[in-house]
């Protein structure tokens, strides 16, 4: 454990300025899967529609703050953060007040580090003083807003879920293109971490087409984990559970373990990768 306590959490935006890719059920799942290895994650719901917030079962009449306190009023996240139902994850809630962020921070210097300002407050594990984390998940909204381009000035990395349809390929270019903007002028450091094909049909040509265009254009970029269309993940948000509590056995759960399986061998990978200082 000391390895994991001396290094920085690893922050990943989860992004894709398409709707319906399966962004916020990647956040979710994911999440929950490295914490059932032992991982201490902190979702961070950064989407006004506060469907990452639904689908860890916390209500509306619950989120008496959320991250919109930390934006505006910069309260630190350790004030917003609550546990969620499962062991080893914790959330910063979402909420409708968040539409308004872009208005009302208006042209305030320094607006788009406000949640990497926030980030960087976190105490660590050797301070001890509060919970440290070993992963950082950020859902983003599905829009080039200022929200989410604090979550790409805050992130090491953006991981893209891309649904297996012809236009999610549209939407990955113009995802590039915000990464490219953001890398350039406000976080030189943000990378992109992998690819994840989502809403995979085995019955549909189409999937097939697109998984082989993707992993073409992009190599080893594209985790090797596809997640395939399931009910059960569908059904799971309703319930305010991931998939991985609602019915560990399915299709879509066990996907999504082997993502967060995937995701900690690619980042031990490119830890040993990096020359020790």
């Amino acid at each position: 454990m000391s390895d994991v306590q001396a290094r920085p959490p690893r922050v990943l935006a989860i992004a894709n300025q398409k709707g319906g890719v399966g962004k916020t059920t990647t956040a979710i799942n994911l999440g929950t899967g490295l914490a059932a290895v032992g991982e201490r994650v902190l979702l961070i719901d950064i989407d006004p529609q506060g469907n990452a917030s639904t689908g860890l079962g916390l209500p509306r009449s619950a989120r008496s703050s959320s991250i919109y306190d930390v934006l505006i009023s910069e309260a630190p996240l350790s004030a917003v953060t609550v546990a969620s139902s499962v062991p080893g994850l914790d959330l910063v809630p979402a909420d409708a007040d968040l539409s308004g962020v872009e208005i009302e921070l208006g042209s305030q210097p320094r607006r788009s580090f406000r949640l990497r300002n926030a980030i960087a407050g976190l105490s660590s594990v050797s301070g001890q003083a509060g919970p440290a984390y070993t992963y950082i998940l950020i859902d983003c909204p599905p829009s080039l807003n200022l929200l989410t381009v604090n979550a790409m000035t805050a992130a090491d990395a953006v991981l893209v879920p891309l649904q297996c349809e012809f236009f999610a390929l549209e939407g990955l270019t113009q995802l590039l293109r915000t990464v490219d903007l953001v890398r350039g002028s406000l976080n030189p450091k943000l990378e992109i971490q992998g690819l994840v094909l989502t809403m995979y049909d085995r019955r549909n040509s189409l999937s097939s087409q697109v998984e082989q265009d993707v992993r073409a254009h992009f190599g080893e970029k594209v985790y090797k984990t596809v997640i395939p269309r399931n009910v059960r993940v569908s059904e799971a948000p309703s319930f305010g559970k991931p998939a991985l509590v609602y019915d560990i056995n399915c299709t879509g759960s066990q996907a999504y373990m082997r993502l967060a399986s995937e995701l900690i061998g690619r980042e031990r990978d490119r830890r040993a990768a990096v020359p020790a200082a």
